[in-house]
């Protein structure tokens, strides 16, 4: 008797427990969206900056899965990894279906690597050789299309959107100054 009452007990608690979708979890086969932020790419010879409305991936599990499993990245879509203190990360293609350009961005907001159009689904890890701040992932074409190049600078946040800002160096509001 005891064992069926602690097996009601555990159905009736599993039946009133959340979903993974109702925690705001995404099963690892589902493709996540995530809240964006404005990213500002600072073009040298007097072009005009790039304004972008990209996505952002602040914690750990939102950063390892990415853009994984997603067909509908827009162009001038895509999704900023920031990495606060500079690591060496290590990029791979594994269950994304969708083609994309890599911009590593150094601790300055300078570019240390662009890999454009990377090829779905590969294994083949893909880094920069120095420690960065960020990844940002763009639709394949991106960084072509927006003309971004290694004399670039990259930031995002909240920073972006006035003119005098101090320096500020944090996960979704980068601006070094």
């Amino acid at each position: 008797m005891r064992y069926f009452r602690s097996l009601c007990c555990v159905a009736l608690l599993s039946a009133c427990s959340p979903s993974m979708e109702e925690q705001g979890a995404v099963s690892d086969d589902q493709p996540q969206y995530l809240g964006k932020v404005p990213v500002v790419i600072e073009h040298g010879e007097g072009m005009p900056g790039t304004k972008l409305d990209i996505e952002i991936a602040l914690t750990q599990e939102q950063q390892e899965k990415g853009l994984k499993h997603r067909e509908d990245i827009q162009a001038g879509g895509g999704m900023i990894f920031p990495m606060i203190p500079p690591r060496m990360p290590s990029f791979w293609m594994k269950d994304t279906p969708t083609s994309l350009d890599l911009v590593f961005i150094r601790n300055d907001g300078s570019i240390a690597r662009i890999i454009e159009n990377t090829e779905p689904g590969s294994m083949t890890p893909l880094f920069a050789e120095s420690p960065v701040a960020a990844v940002l992932e763009l639709r394949a074409g991106g960084a072509a299309a927006h003309s971004i190049d290694a004399a670039d600078h990259v930031f995002w946040g909240a920073c972006t959107l006035t003119p005098e800002v101090p320096p500020v160096k944090e996960a979704d509001n980068f601006c070094p100054g």
